[in-house]
Formats: structure tokens, C-alpha cells, sequence
């Protein structure tokens, strides 16, 4: 029998891929090292080494670092419709 279930509450670091490399893997300071060591550039794409093999991401799709530090590619359609921005405390 099918069941509904709800997507737990879960924070995750994601940024969006802009076809600017440098400053894209910037944008993950404390983690830039590990991405830099998974992602590669190609023809305006990311090359990215997932847990399920390698992804490709297109510009404007999203790069999250998930749970237990995994590197994935989101599009932007399904990031929105999944994802809201959770702001900083101050």
C-alpha cells in the first residue's frame, strides 16, 4: 500500500553553478578542498564524482553537499520546489 511521507526537516549547503569555476568552488570555504578533489570543468559543465558514479551538472543547476557529505547536482526547477533558503542567526 502506497503511504504519504514528508521530507525531513534537514540543512543542507548547496550553490548554484554559474559557469564561473573558480569562485564557484569558492563558494564552499570549509569544503572546497573536498569538492575541488570531485568536481571537474568540461565544456561549460561540472563533472562531478557522486555516490551513485559520475554526474554531469549544467549551468544553473544546483551543487549540494548532502547529509553525510556527498556531492550531488540538483536543477534549479526541483531545487526551489524542495529547498528553502534558511537564513543566518545573527
Amino acid at each position: 500500500m502506497i503511504k504519504k511521507y514528508r521530507k525531513k526537516p534537514i540543512i543542507i549547503y548547496a550553490s548554484q553553478w554559474s559557469g564561473d569555476f573558480d569562485p564557484f568552488i569558492n563558494d564552499f570555504s570549509d569544503y572546497a578542498l573536498y569538492v575541488s578533489r570531485r568536481i571537474k570543468l568540461k565544456d561549460k559543465k561540472l563533472i562531478i564524482e557522486t555516490l551513485e558514479g559520475v554526474m554531469t551538472a549544467d549551468i544553473s543547476d544546483w551543487i549540494i553537499i548532502g547529509v553525510n557529505g556527498e556531492l550531488y547536482p540538483c536543477k534549479d526547477d526541483i531545487f526551489k520546489k524542495t529547498y528553502d533558503k534558511v537564513e543566518e542567526e545573527k
